[in-house]
């Protein structure tokens, strides 16, 4: 038996994210190391349960090993529950067919029966690869004030990015009029955020449209708002102006790590009212040796230093011997860095070695050219190629 919701979350996480080239390799995005003590699906789970949302649908499909291990049964994030809770929502073979997720509204298409035992008044659509501390109460309330079929939450980008996003074109009242998927001129730099709120009724019958179209792409952005529009439905944006990062890119995961660093982290980690929670892996506490210095930089458990640490993010069970730098960096878990080695402008996946005298990236490095050192890497005494 199953019990009404109000509202739940269906969060898209089976993407590939090929352009994080080696870090994906093996697993899915959703599932990448982020800030020394969190996958990158910590931030939606942790949004939705702070936000008073206690069901959502994690729709998996790319590599989806890792991914599911580490969710589990949604403890970490108080989504064990009896009523609702966290349900893992990969492809299946029914009676009439079989198919992987062919766009993100197909996704949501293939597991409508998971929607409809809770009887929601509203859905929430959510992407499991953007770092944001976001309360989707707030944009909820929004959604039910403005009698909206569709409320899509957007964000101020700079006019010369805007091209890279779908761009809201609204009314003053907030109301979109218009709809345009990555424009090569935007009208203005209102992008999407990927994050939407349907009334239930609205969502099932635009996305039994679109699966009966033979020439969609089945992809909400592409296919479903434009269809709302057309149709004369009520959209409205929800601006959004807090922090927000799409990290499907090597640069742009690097700088959402930098930006946890400083006095003022963007993230403000410590807010003990919207706190991001994520699977405590129970190591030890982190060792600092006498020689080690470290500056402006996060140290997470398990890790030991005996070296120079600088602008750099830890995760745990680094062991960094005596005599070596880190610079600008992001190092996973369980990587040793032997004596004398040096690194600058890297990220470097878990469970490699860098060899005493190894020198990985380079110090005159920027944000456009981020060295990525592969799972299971182990790195000799000479300096590795620069991957973009």
């Amino acid at each position: 038996m199953y019990f009404k919701k109000e509202c739940i979350a269906m969060l898209l996480a089976g993407g590939q994210g090929s352009r994080l080239y080696d870090l994906t390799k093996h697993t899915a995005k959703p599932a990448v190391s982020f800030g020394g003590k969190y996958r990158i699906i910590d931030f939606p789970l942790s949004n939705c349960i702070n936000s008073g949302i206690d069901t959502v649908g994690v729709l998996t499909q790319y590599q989806p090993l890792a991914l599911n291990e580490y969710i589990g049964n949604g403890a970490p994030w108080d989504l064990d529950r009896s009523r609702g809770g966290l349900s893992v929502l990969p492809p299946y073979q029914g009676n009439k067919h079989s198919d992987w997720y062919k766009g993100t509204a197909n996704a949501i298409y293939q597991n409508l029966n998971f929607i409809r035992q809770y009887h929601p008044d509203y859905v929430l659509i959510l992407s499991g690869d953007h770092i944001y501390k976001m309360d989707y109460s707030a944009m909820l309330a929004a959604h039910k004030k403005n009698n909206a079929r569709c409320t899509v939450a957007t964000i101020t980008v700079p006019m010369q990015e805007a091209s890279r996003f779908g761009i809201c074109n609204t009314n003053p009242d907030g109301s979109i009029y218009e709809f345009e998927e990555k424009p090569k001129k935007p009208k203005n730099n209102q992008a999407s955020m990927g994050i939407y709120i349907f009334n239930t009724e609205t969502l099932v019958e635009y996305l039994e449209k679109d699966e009966a179209d033979p020439t969609s792409q089945n992809d909400f952005g592409k296919n479903i708002i434009p269809s709302l529009l057309a149709s004369g439905e009520r959209l409205f944006s929800y601006p959004f102006s807090g922090y927000w990062k799409d990290v499907g890119t090597i640069s742009s995961l690097w700088e959402a790590n930098m930006d946890l660093l400083g006095e003022e982290s963007i993230l403000r980690q410590g807010d003990r009212d919207f706190r991001i929670y994520s699977r405590n892996t129970a190591r030890p506490p982190q060792f600092v040796g006498d020689s080690a210095i470290i500056r402006n930089s996060m140290i997470s458990e398990g890790t030991s230093v005996d070296g120079i640490v600088v602008n750099s993010i830890l995760s745990g069970g680094v062991l960094v011997e005596s005599g070596a730098e880190i610079h600008e960096s992001v190092i996973m878990s369980d990587v040793h860095i032997g004596e004398g080695a040096k690194i600058y402008y890297a990220i470097i996946d878990s469970d490699v070695v860098i060899e005493p005298g190894a020198v990985v990236g380079s110090p005159d490095a920027d944000r456009d050219h981020i060295t990525v050192i592969a799972q299971g890497t182990h790195v000799a005494c000479k300096k590795e190629e620069v991957r973009k």
